[in-house]
């Protein structure tokens, strides 16, 4: 915005005499800073609560697009918050009293399945010894015996597993998998919040390019604020004064139509000329070197419309 480019005659001044010359003037117009605001995504304009020409706060609404989607996506994101809550809360907590009694229960009835199984084993082998029962008999026994041995093993481990609790590494997934859901949830919230074109400074509210219905296209500007309450003169300084001025110098400002003349505050001015050559100049070429700057005007000029031609006093 701040590199334009040089508007030549309407811009220079004849500065001859230039060492001489203390009461030089710098030429330019009235702006604003335009502050675009842009849709984040392609949806249709729902409502438009302010009219064009309007004086807005930062925080007022512009423009507000159908959120219909973006809310479903938002419960969508609420819902998964709630259930990676359930799921760590669950294995915080651990297993419930009915389930670690249940599976003392199994772990006594396979117990008592060892014990039973033992003693038929010890009956068979003490007949096999006898040759009263075949050997296929005292296999089949042994093989009962280290079964119920087995179910006894898993029972105690499936014990285990319900009184030590959830190990270290599925509690941090389980907190991870929280963390991912809460930052989806935040992101479509944003979203949410996106379709809410609000004034991000005060200022006059210059142009609304979408019609109430339409479906804007997504990165497509949908209001223009003129921020600021009143206009700066954007201006370019000739050469020879660029050293006498600093920021937050006051300098007197002369609009077009406007009588009186104000007081204004240099608020920046260019460390680089607008046009800098490779070579050394002379007087007459320095002269030509144009620095832009910004001088604000008080509060009270805020109805001065931006386009007027400036020309401002060089100290």
């Amino acid at each position: 915005m701040r590199h334009l480019p040089i508007l030549l005659s309407l811009l220079m001044l004849p500065l001859s005499g230039c060492e001489g010359d203390s009461h030089g003037v710098a030429l330019g117009t009235l702006e604003r800073d335009r502050i675009a605001h842009v849709a984040t995504s392609s949806e249709v304009v729902v409502a438009l609560p302010v009219e064009p020409g309007s004086e807005v706060k930062a925080g007022d609404l512009l423009v507000q697009l159908d959120d219909t989607l973006q809310q479903a996506q938002l419960d969508k994101a609420a819902a998964e918050v709630a259930q990676a809550k359930a799921s760590l809360a669950k294995l915080r907590h651990g297993a419930r009293p009915e389930e670690v009694a249940a599976g003392r229960a199994r772990v006594a009835g396979a117990q008592a399945a060892l014990v039973e199984s033992e003693a038929s084993y010890t009956r068979i082998r003490n007949l096999a010894d006898q040759r009263a029962v075949s050997q296929a008999d005292l296999d089949k026994a042994r093989a009962s015996r280290d079964a119920n041995q087995a179910a006894l093993l898993s029972a105690e481990e499936d014990l285990a597993v319900l009184t030590n609790g959830a190990r270290a590494e599925d509690l941090e997934a389980a907190q991870a998998a929280l963390d991912a859901a809460l930052a989806t949830q935040a992101l479509e919230n944003k979203r949410l919040a996106d379709l809410r074109v609000t004034a991000t400074r005060s200022g006059l509210l210059d142009t609304l390019p979408w019609n109430l219905g339409e479906r804007v296209t997504a990165g497509s500007p949908v209001a223009i604020v003129l921020a600021g309450k009143a206009p700066f003169a954007r201006i370019y300084v000739p050469e020879p004064y660029r050293a006498r001025l600093h920021p937050g110098d006051q300098l007197t400002v002369h609009v077009d139509g406007i009588d009186d003349s104000f007081s204004g505050r240099l608020r920046w001015i260019s460390t680089e000329p607008a046009f800098t050559p490779y070579y050394a100049l002379n007087q007459e070429e320095r002269a030509r070197l144009m620095y832009l700057a910004e001088v604000q005007l008080p509060d009270s000029q805020a109805s001065l419309p931006i386009g007027i031609p400036v020309q401002v006093d060089m100290p």
